[in-house]
């Protein structure tokens, strides 16, 4: 069967996680799914997870994709290039709580949202246990884009979300670091006036394995898509200032 969802997950040594997260994707998805393991390094032990645990993983659609270079950024951007189902999404590699949302998400999509957010600060979303710095950081940075830059998503920092074909296609990724993409594809998406939905979703601090989420070293990054959100808002720069992919372009 064809996927019309592509899972981008990406990992660095998430071998204590992995396997609860594909667990919760086979018992709770049903849109139909691939699932790409993005990955720097062939000894990374998730590898070694998944591989040794073949029964545990039975019935997912598993591809693996190398990461050309380092870190969470290039991972993600190989998944991006190694997509081909209509809806993609960057999905946690320690997250076994949210699998029951993703039928969902799909569901806005194919109604018409070219992104669709897994919000935890709307009514039916947590955060727990999230270090204070992080978590002050995400709430006024969610807090000021809703309700003063009028983003329309309640959580525009959270990297885990779900993407149409034509924002993977279309839209040119210009950050280079961390998770910075995902706000940029919303407040890009925002401008283009491209349609956004979102539903609630958990967040839990990991208990295995080590965060990827370097707050301090991406927040500049962050920064100039936080104001880019309100000079379009207040300055109502027009769509065609959004930079897209050049084969878009010429195909539009």
């Amino acid at each position: 069967m064809t996927a019309r969802l592509d899972i981008v997950i990406p990992v660095y040594n998430e071998g204590g996680n992995i396997l609860a997260t594909l667990g919760a994707l086979r018992q709770h998805v049903r849109t139909p799914s691939r699932i790409l393991i993005c990955y720097d390094l062939p000894d990374d032990d998730t590898l070694t997870a998944i591989r040794d645990n073949p029964d545990k993983v039975e019935g997912l659609t598993i591809e693996y994709v190398r990461n050309p270079g380092r870190g969470a950024h290039g991972a993600i951007m190989a998944g991006f290039a190694a997509s081909r189902a209509p809806y993609v999404m960057v999905f946690p590699a320690d997250d076994d709580f949210n699998g029951p949302i993703i039928d969902t998400m799909v569901d806005k999509a194919m109604a018409g949202a070219d992104i669709v957010c897994a919000s935890r600060f709307m009514p039916g979303g947590c955060m727990v246990g999230c270090p204070w710095l992080k978590a002050v950081l995400a709430r006024v940075g969610a807090f000021t884009l809703y309700y003063f830059a009028m983003l329309p998503s309640h959580d525009p920092t959270s990297g885990f979300r779900l993407f149409s074909r034509r924002v993977i296609d279309g839209i040119a990724v210009e950050s280079d670091s961390g998770f910075c993409y995902s706000i940029e594809l919303l407040v890009k998406c925002h401008r283009l006036r491209w349609p956004v939905a979102e539903v609630p979703a958990q967040w839990f601090e990991r208990t295995k394995g080590a965060s990827r989420f370097h707050v301090i070293t991406w927040l500049p990054a962050y920064l100039r898509w936080y104001f880019y959100a309100f000079a379009t808002t207040y300055l109502r720069l027009p769509a065609r200032s959004v930079k897209l992919r050049s084969s878009w372009k010429s195909a539009t």
